[in-house]
């Protein structure tokens, strides 16, 4: 069992770090689901032209990959931080 003793390292108790990582998972993967399927699905409603580009057709082939991109990084900077708070 863990403690969370400073001979153990100091971590969080593995429950509460499953509880935040779970959390930003769900997060994470619904800011993903919803940026990936639904700007993909409306991109023809998306008539906006942007430096001579359609923006449906940016963000459809373009967009998302920044976006999970983002999403990688964030997860990163967010995990790093829970690491250092414990």
């Amino acid at each position: 069992m863990h403690d969370g003793s400073e001979a153990s390292g100091g971590h969080l108790p593995p429950d509460l770090h499953d509880t935040h990582h779970l959390w930003l998972k769900a997060i994470l993967l619904a800011v993903w689901v919803v940026f990936s399927f639904g700007v993909c699905f409306f991109a023809r409603d998306l008539q906006a032209w942007v430096q001579g580009w359609q923006l449906g057709y940016w963000m459809a082939a373009q967009g998302a990959v920044l976006m999970f991109m983002l999403i990688a990084l964030v997860y990163c900077v967010v995990m790093d931080y829970f690491e250092r708070k414990a």
